[in-house]
Parts: C-alpha cells; sequence; structure tokens
C-alpha cells in the first residue's frame, strides 16, 4: 500500500517551502519600507509585487487545509497550542493586505496606511517566526489533547526565531528589490544586502546552537556518525552562499543575491525538517501516529493532484508576466 501520509508530508513541505518564498519577499518589502523614505521609490517597492501578492496566501491555505484533511490531529493540537500567535499573525495579514488597496488611493492619510503597510509585514513576520520557534520548542499533549498553557509559546527561543523570520524575510525582499528595480532605489539594497545577510547568518547560528544545546535527541541527530557526515554538508553550503551573496553584491550583479538568498531558505527548510523527522508533533508524536485514516487521505488526495497544479501554472503565469523592473514614473499600482 502506497504510504499517503509520506506523500502528504511532500505536499504540505511544498507548500509551506513555496508560501516562504513568495510572501517571505512580499512581506520583506514592508519590512524594508523604513529604510526608504522617498514616496515615490516605496511605490516602485509596492509595485514590484502589487500584482500578484494576494495569491501568495494561497500556499498557507494550501498548507492549513492539507493538514486539516491528511492529519487532524496536528490540526487541532499545534492550532490549539499556537492560537494567540496565530490570530495576531492573521490580523497584520489584513491590516497589511488593506494597506495595498488604501495607500495609492490616500492623499492626506498616506504616511498611516504606509504604517499600517510596515507593521502589519514585520508583525506578521515575526509571528511566523514565533510560531516556529514555539513549534521546534516542542507542544505538550496527553492522549492527543494540546496539555500546555495558553502562554507556552511565548519563550525567550520564540521570541529569537521570530526575529530571525523577520530578518530572513528582509534578505529575501532585498534580493527582490535588486532584482526588480534600478538606479538610486537598487543601489540602496545592494548597500543593504551585505547587513542582512551578515544578520542572518548569526540568527542562523544561534538558533542552531541553541536547538542542539537544548535539544539531545537533535543533537544526537546531526552529530553523532554516520548521520555528522551526511548533514555537514548544510552548515558548510550556508557558509558557501553567504559568500557568494556578499560577492555578488560586491560586483553589483542584479540575479544572484536573490537566487542565492533563496538557497539558504531552502538549507534552513532542509536544516528544520532535519532536525524534527519524522515528528509532526514534536517531541514524540510522528506523522504515522498524527494520519488521518487512509480513506481519507486518499479522498483529498484527489482534489489535491487536480488543484495544485492550477496554482502553480497561475503563480508561474503571474509572475512571468510581470517579470519586468518597475521603475519610479512607471504607470503602476491603482
Amino acid at each position: 500500500m502506497i504510504d499517503l501520509s509520506l506523500i502528504w508530508v511532500g505536499i504540505i513541505g511544498l507548500g509551506v517551502l513555496i508560501y516562504v518564498v513568495l510572501d517571505g519577499f512580499d512581506l520583506g518589502i514592508g519590512i524594508m519600507f523604513p529604510f526608504i523614505k522617498d514616496q515615490q521609490e516605496r511605490d516602485v517597492m509596492m509595485n514590484t509585487v502589487a500584482p500578484v501578492w494576494d495569491g501568495n496566501e494561497t500556499w498557507m491555505v494550501l498548507g492549513g487545509a492539507g493538514l486539516y484533511a491528511a492529519f487532524p490531529l496536528v490540526y487541532a493540537t499545534v492550532l490549539s497550542a499556537l492560537y494567540l500567535p496565530i490570530i495576531l499573525m492573521v490580523v497584520a495579514l489584513i491590516f497589511r493586505g488593506v494597506a495595498f488597496e488604501f495607500r495609492f488611493k490616500a492623499n492626506r492619510s498616506k504616511y498611516l496606511w504606509d504604517l499600517a503597510f510596515i507593521w502589519g509585514s514585520i508583525l506578521s513576520s515575526f509571528m511566523q517566526g514565533v510560531i516556529l520557534g514555539a513549534y521546534i520548542q516542542g507542544i505538550e499533549t496527553q492522549n492527543g489533547i494540546y496539555a500546555g498553557g495558553a502562554l507556552d509559546w511565548l519563550t525567550p527561543f520564540s521570541l529569537f526565531t521570530g526575529l530571525g523570520v523577520v530578518v530572513m524575510y528582509a534578505t529575501l525582499g532585498c534580493g527582490w528589490l535588486i532584482l526588480k528595480t534600478d538606479h538610486e532605489l537598487q543601489q540602496k539594497m545592494f548597500q543593504l544586502m551585505p547587513k542582512m545577510i551578515i544578520a542572518l547568518l548569526v540568527i542562523f547560528a544561534g538558533v542552531s546552537l541553541y536547538t542542539a544545546l537544548t535539544h539531545a535527541e537533535i543533537a544526537a541527530r546531526w552529530f553523532t556518525t554516520p548521520n555528522l557526515f551526511y548533514f555537514s554538508p548544510v552548515p558548510l553550503l550556508v557558509l558557501l552562499f553567504v559568500g557568494l551573496i556578499l560577492k555578488a553584491c560586491k560586483n553589483h550583479q542584479e540575479l544572484k543575491p536573490f537566487v542565492y538568498t533563496l538557497a539558504l531558505v531552502f538549507l534552513a527548510f532542509s536544516g528544520f525538517v532535519i532536525s524534527l523527522w519524522p515528528n509532526i508533533i514534536p517531541p514524540s508524536v510522528t506523522i504515522w501516529q498524527a494520519a488521518s485514516p487512509h480513506s481519507s487521505q486518499l479522498f483529498a488526495l484527489v482534489g489535491a493532484v487536480i488543484l495544485i497544479p492550477i496554482i502553480i501554472a497561475y503563480t508561474i503565469l503571474s509572475y512571468w508576466v510581470f517579470r519586468d523592473k518597475v521603475r519610479v514614473g512607471d504607470d503602476g499600482y491603482h
């Protein structure tokens, strides 16, 4: 019999990874707003994603729906544990989405919509990082029911990972703007990118060190042989791509900073999977223990096989149609 649980983990993982990439640089643009004061340049920044931003959340919905269908225990337990940060993230995304529509229409209140866009981007990114940190720390369950407190997610580690996701999204946004803009705005991004990437490297190191020191089972997975030899390319590749990004910025190469940052995101995601596998509710509930019945997974898989190619196709088409650079004075999003 085909292991549908593994297939669904792959589908949900793919959805989460695509969401982090697409909405990552999208949110990163809002995080970068405070570094740019000129209103015309801010218009350009928003116009680089204005035609496509609202399709990015599709992947978040796919991940949530996939959990509900294939791993209802995870859906119930994790959402119960992380209810407050999830609600704060959604509220921030709402304010940010409204800012997209209202900012270009406003005159006297434009600065207020700038603030909504900035803080909606920062808070939603921060809460996603907090959710990640709380998930890595583990979720207390008894008989398949969340047994922790309402604020168990609020720890120094989760706050640090919240900051880490903000920096990671800002780095993605910076790389995206290098690719999509030119002249003064692009030069500003070239100057900011090395600072962002060094900060991101420090945060990667901090999260990795803390996780290894506080979770013996994760440390054993990474640092015992033969796993040490299998997984050692991950941190080495991180250092390699950081160096390549710094070199690309120094040489003012437009595409490479963004592509190499995507590689760093993929490596971070790989490290996350390696650390927790096969647990889907850390520290002890595996994907098979949390899976729904085979018939339920198969029924949902039929819909996923139909819909996911359609979502991928229109996502690729939208980015292809709006692939050119955006410049000051262009007839952008109005």
